[in-house]
């Protein structure tokens, strides 16, 4: 009876171990997968992330290459206006002092 009782006992207790290592292999490749799944999310909100601050550092860069050219035509339309401005004032003088110049009329 001692024999059947210890055999019984092994046989139980070889089986709880072999059963409770099948659970913690299943419950580490659970973790393992989950881990590598929050990397693969990681990595791609990183390269996502990466290339909306490319995209938008190109934008940035177009944006102020339009503005410096917009200012420049700008610049080049007012001093073309105050050239415009300048010379009529001078005929005007001339005109009014009676030493030439062009009549607007």
């Amino acid at each position: 009876m001692k024999r059947y009782f210890l055999a019984t006992t092994i046989l139980l207790f070889v089986a709880f171990s072999l059963n409770s290592c099948r659970e913690t292999n299943k419950e580490e490749e659970k973790v393992e997968e989950t881990v590598e799944e929050t990397g693969d999310a990681l990595e791609n909100a990183a390269e996502e992330t990466g290339d909306a601050l490319e995209d938008a550092a190109e934008e940035t860069e177009d944006a102020l290459e339009n503005a410096a050219e917009e200012t420049g035509d700008a610049m080049e339309d007012a001093a073309d206006d105050a050239e415009d401005t300048m010379e009529e004032g001078v005929d005007e003088i001339k005109e009014n002092t009676g030493t030439g110049g062009t009549d607007d009329n």
